[in-house]
């Protein structure tokens, strides 16, 4: 009788080895299968309009709205302008620091001047890249990226400029502040409240209309270039 019971026990056991075999398998079968199907699908379709072409001076960057961007005929640019579909290292760091996107970044001489002279030390009439201050930088500005003269000091170029309100300011515009007495520094607007200068702290930079210092100088604003004018009809 304990024979019998043993050679059934035994036959359960080899039973239910054979029915939990295969079932095992087929999940450890599902299991390589999403593996496998992941491994496949080597083309997301995020990345499917996206072209990345390194190149010794520039990235090529190929997509909806950078083609949208290419058939604006009227976006205003003043000067040489990049080659549509492509995004230069300079437009990618002065999209960084302007807070914007890089296609917004279009007027390549005017950042190439901007990137020249970045860093370059201040001094009380200075006028080349050893050091320099706030109105001659103006003034070589206008004069290498828009061929325009305009005076020499602060208060010549606030004389010189059409008044205009700060909440239209484009790119060029000049914005004047009080940091001595009158019409004492001067600065280059870009965008995003954004603007060049000459500071006596640091330099050649690019710094911020709504830091403190400055909007509790700002005086105005002025225009003086008629193609940054022209450009925003």
């Amino acid at each position: 009788m304990t024979c019998r019971i043993s050679v059934y026990v035994i036959g359960l056991a080899l039973f239910a080895s054979a029915c939990s075999g295969p079932k095992q398998s087929a999940v450890s079968q599902k299991n390589n299968n999403v593996t496998s199907s992941r491994v496949v699908n080597k083309n997301p379709k995020f990345l499917d309009d996206i072209s990345l072409t390194p190149e010794s001076s520039s990235t090529s960057v190929r997509g909806d709205k950078q083609r949208n961007s290419s058939r604006d005929k009227n976006s205003g640019v003043i000067s040489d302008a990049p080659e549509a579909g492509k995004t230069l290292p300079l437009q990618l760091k002065y999209a960084m620091l302007l807070n914007t996107e890089a296609g917004e970044i279009k007027n390549e001489r005017l950042y190439r001047f901007i990137d020249d002279w970045y860093g370059t030390r201040y001094c009380m009439g200075g006028t080349t890249k050893t050091c320099i201050d706030c109105s001659s930088f103006v003034q070589t500005f206008f004069s290498a990226v828009y061929g325009i003269t305009i005076p020499r000091t602060s208060k010549e170029q606030y004389s010189f400029a059409s008044r205009i309100s700060s909440k239209k300011l484009r790119e060029g515009d000049l914005l004047f502040f009080n940091t001595r007495g009158g019409v004492s520094h001067v600065g280059i607007y870009l965008m995003n409240n954004r603007f060049v200068h000459a500071s006596t702290s640091a330099g050649v930079i690019i710094s911020d209309m709504d830091e403190a210092y400055y909007s509790k100088r700002f005086i105005g604003a002025g225009r003086v270039n008629m193609q940054v004018e022209m450009a925003g009809k």
